[in-house]
């Protein structure tokens, strides 16, 4: 191995080493307030409903999630965690647009 090859060998080890790991998106604020996700979630501990934490680990890989979520978000849905069911829409500040939904799953899933 030349002297090119083992520096950029050095380089790019040193940068999988030392690159700072993902960081979680950037919480949609108004959104989470606008649609009273607080009231039973929290970002990293059970309260009436699981964390965003927890619904990340459970479902980040899991194929459609994604779309699963989002259709859940967006009509509520049967309880999947315990026996609290996603209340109806109108029961957490009003219908939420594909986008928003989106938006907000999006979130909870990089945490």
């Amino acid at each position: 191995m030349n002297a090119l090859s083992r520096n950029c060998l050095l380089a790019c080890a040193a940068f999988v080493l030392f690159a700072p790991a993902a960081q979680a998106e950037p919480e949609p604020a108004a959104l989470v307030d606008q649609h009273r996700c607080m009231f039973c979630h929290t970002r990293d501990a059970a309260f009436l409903a699981p964390s965003f934490e927890q619904i990340a680990a459970r479902y980040r890989d899991v194929p459609n999630a994604q779309f699963m979520l989002e259709h859940k978000l967006r009509l509520g849905g049967k309880a999947h965690w315990g026996d609290m069911a996603m209340p109806l829409p109108a029961d957490r500040g009003g219908p939420i647009s594909a986008e928003d939904a989106h938006t907000l799953v999006h979130w909870v899933l990089s945490q």
